[in-house]
């Protein structure tokens, strides 16, 4: 996998987490990786898009944040849609194109900072989360830390890909309504 489509913090606004998705997977993603604060069902139903020129679902993951009060229930349903729930912390092993291992992205929300600082830790070559609701590319130490900005609560929504093949990172605005 080297395109990772990076999401955060939709606090239920369904309508533009979709908006996001679409964009995102024309943007070629080939996983979804959702930071946290999710917010309802509806955001969950918005990850489970198709693949370009597939019929396979496209990979999503998310964990959770501050916000998302019903854990469990969202748990369970993201559960039956193939949405993989990698709280508090996910871990996706890169490859490079030879397939050989290429590193680790590790994701969190980034409200514990515990969870954070237990990942940096780990020095893998990104770490990305949500919760502040503002964009950032930073390096500490070996590992390059992204943000992608928000869905909710910023003057401009953004997400972002990843392309881990050719380390370039893309922010993109969504658009707030249809």
């Amino acid at each position: 996998m080297a395109r990772i489509g990076l999401l955060s913090d939709s606090h239920g606004r369904a309508g533009t987490t979709r908006r996001a998705v679409d964009l995102l997977r024309g943007a070629g993603a080939e996983v979804l990786l959702h930071l946290g604060d999710v917010g309802t069902v509806e955001v969950v139903d918005a990850l489970c898009v198709d693949a370009l020129d597939s019929d396979d679902q496209l990979e999503a993951h998310l964990v959770f944040g501050n916000t998302d009060w019903d854990r469990d229930a969202l748990a369970k349903y993201a559960a039956d849609l193939d949405v993989v729930v990698d709280d508090p912390v996910g871990r996706l092993p890169l490859t490079a194109p030879s397939g050989a291992e290429d590193g680790v992205l590790l994701f969190c929300h980034g409200h514990v900072t515990t969870d954070l600082d237990q990942a940096l830790a780990e020095a893998p070559r990104y770490l990305c989360h949500g919760h502040t609701h503002r964009q950032l590319d930073t390096h500490r130490g070996p590992t390059r830390v992204i943000n992608p900005g928000a869905l909710f609560r910023a003057s401009a929504y953004t997400v972002a890909v990843l392309d881990t093949a050719t380390d370039r990172l893309t922010f993109h605005e969504v658009a707030a309504s249809a």
